[in-house]
C-alpha cells in the first residue's frame, strides 16, 4: 500500500509541477473532492471550528499521529476515520477519492496553501 501511495504521490507531484493549462482538468479531481466535502470547514487550508488545527504543514505535523513518518497515510487515516468534530469519510468517499483528496491536501500543505 505504501508503494502505491508513493507512486501516486510522485505522479501527482510531477503533474502539478509541470502542468499545462490543458491538463488542469485532470489535476482537479482532488481539488473537486476537497471542495465538495472539506472546504466548508477547511476553506483555504484553515479550520473554522478549531482554528489552530489547520491544514498547514506545521499543524498537520503537530496534530496528526505519525505525520512526520508517513504524511499521506496520516492524512488518509484522518479522512477515513475523522476525529472530534470532523466526520469520517470512509463510508462516503471511495478509496481512490480518499487518496486523491489526501494527495491534494498534502500538496497544498507543502505549498503553504
Amino acid at each position: 500500500m505504501r508503494i502505491i501511495l508513493f507512486i501516486f504521490l510522485a505522479i501527482a507531484t510531477i503533474k502539478l509541477t509541470f502542468t499545462s493549462p490543458v491538463l488542469a482538468a485532470e489535476i482537479s479531481s482532488g481539488a473537486k473532492i476537497f471542495q465538495n466535502n472539506c472546504s466548508a470547514c477547511h476553506i483555504g487550508g484553515g479550520n473554522i471550528l478549531v482554528p489552530q488545527k489547520t491544514l498547514q504543514k506545521e499543524a498537520l505535523s503537530k496534530y496528526l499521529a505519525n505525520y512526520n513518518e508517513d504524511a499521506i497515510q496520516a492524512i488518509i487515516y484522518q479522512v477515513e476515520n475523522g476525529k472530534n468534530a470532523m466526520p469520517a469519510f470512509k463510508n462516503k468517499l471511495s478509496e481512490p477519492e480518499i487518496l486523491e483528496v489526501a494527495a491534494y491536501v498534502f500538496q497544498k500543505s507543502e505549498q503553504g496553501w
